[in-house]
């Protein structure tokens, strides 16, 4: 009797090696090579037969808009997907367990049954009476909706074919199992396996396939890398525990912009869109209050006010903290430096911390001018006016650099009352401030300083 064959596969990469190895070559990280039984020959239904292949054809015979795109009934969705979801796309959704993924992928679902489009639900993880009860608490009831209680995925192909679903929804990808491979579900080689046989039935019927994935400990998509290689689009839904809001982003989109963000607000009746999330991230604000600062995001083609939050204290250990939320730390860190060798504000005996209220995560370099000046005003304990608001990149030497849709920020500030906005000085004479707001130029972080300074007597008389 034949032994059965085997490779080795690296369960962060998905790498295969001839051979046991501590180490993967490919990712470089150890202990994560491990054996796992080779696949078998393909089941009916799931490839083509062989010697059976689509014909090549000229790309000006191809209409592009023989298979438009559709929406998806949730705007917040379809500003992220590009204006909707695409017919043979596969999406990957993740995002850390309790954020929301299967709220979300049922009011997709409902959405879509209501405009009239067959959708079959896939549910590896609830039994069909529970998804029911959870169907129970949104405002629409996703009546129509075919469920199907599976983990197999040969037992996907025949009620495929039977409904032909323009939408195919599977919570979760590290549930199923293909009799294939003898791996348990959730391996490297069953995820693998699995999303590129659902791949290839979604892309031959033009099923829009939708796949949630879980998160690893250390925030990123659970399973071989090679599966965010295999999907089209990846989406990314974020939020903390705390916090009502919830973010969805797109890491990866071939049908569309990666800048887009899509806000949430968690309710008791599910998910709501929040159409005007500056609002909300600004409704808790106390004003007049040291070491807070607002700065106008550009999310895509939304701009968003974030209120960024510092404090400084003094550290009662020889090695003083720097603590981040919501704020990548080398971006705090190197705002320090410049801090102690540009300015006069002493941070190297201070436990600094800084916050992004709202659980929202700053990543543009046009937030450096308002996390300084967030600094500043905590180390100077002088506030910074409630009607003023920064952005603008700082540079190692403590210039202060042009930011990207610097008009669109500034209508963006006006339009939620703020009269003065601190923007590079590169750039205010080229850009038309909007009616009653002023901008107000600096041209390094010295000058940021002394107008907070001068701001901060005014505020304090």
């Amino acid at each position: 009797m034949a032994r059965p064959r085997s490779i080795y596969a690296c369960s962060h990469c998905g790498a295969q090696h001839p051979r046991w190895l501590g180490r993967c070559t490919e990712c470089g990280q150890w202990n994560t090579v491990a054996e796992e039984a080779a696949a078998a020959p393909a089941v009916e239904g799931l490839a083509a037969p062989a010697g059976v292949g689509a014909k090549p054809r000229s790309l000006d015979e191809i209409e592009a808009a023989a298979r438009p795109r559709f929406a998806t009934g949730i705007e917040e969705l379809d500003r992220v997907l590009g204006g909707g979801l695409v017919p043979g796309a596969v999406v990957l959704l993740g995002g850390e367990p309790g954020v929301g993924k299967s709220t979300l992928a049922l009011q997709l679902a409902a959405r879509r049954e209501r405009a009239g489009g067959p959708v079959l639900y896939v549910s590896g993880e609830e039994s069909p009476e529970q998804v029911r009860l959870r169907a129970d608490r949104l405002p629409e009831t996703p009546g129509g909706i075919r469920i199907l209680a599976e983990t197999r995925v040969e037992a996907l192909v025949d009620p495929w074919r039977e409904l032909q679903p323009a939408l195919v929804i599977v919570d979760s990808v590290q549930t199923l199992q293909t009799a294939r491979l003898e791996s348990a579900p959730g391996s490297v080689s069953q995820v693998r396996e699995c999303a590129a046989a659902l791949a290839a039935i979604a892309k031959t019927h033009h099923t829009a396939l939708v796949l949630v994935g879980h998160v690893t400990k250390e925030g990123t998509l659970a399973g071989p890398r090679v599966l965010e290689h295999l999907v089209d689009v990846v989406l990314a839904f974020e939020g903390e525990r705390g916090h009502p809001f919830r973010l969805l982003r797109a890491h990866k989109n071939r049908f569309g912009s990666t800048q887009e963000i899509g806000v949430f607000q968690m309710a008791a009746t599910g998910l709501e869109q929040v159409e005007n999330p500056s609002e909300l991230f600004l409704a808790e604000r106390r004003g007049g209050a040291p070491g807070s600062c607002i700065v106008p995001l550009q999310e895509g083609t939304r701009p968003l006010l974030v209120e960024v939050q510092a404090l400084v204290a003094p550290s009662p250990y020889g090695t003083p903290r720097r603590t981040t939320l919501g704020v990548e730390d080398a971006r705090v860190a190197l705002l320090l430096a410049v801090l102690d060798r540009r300015s006069d504000v002493d941070l190297l005996s201070r436990d600094v911390y800084v916050n992004a209220t709202g659980g929202v995560r700053v990543g543009e370099p046009s937030s450096d001018l308002a996390v300084a000046l967030a600094i500043a005003s905590s180390r100077l304990d002088c506030a910074l006016p409630a009607d003023a608001a920064a952005c603008g990149e700082v540079g190692l030497g403590g210039e202060i650099r042009r930011v990207p849709h610097l008009e669109l920020r500034a209508k963006e500030a006006a339009r939620l009352g703020f009269t003065r906005l601190l923007a590079p000085a590169s750039q205010c004479d080229a850009t038309p401030p909007p009616p009653g707001l002023a901008l107000v130029p600096v041209a390094d972080l010295g000058e940021a300083l002394a107008w907070l300074r001068r701001a901060g007597v005014d505020t304090a008389s």
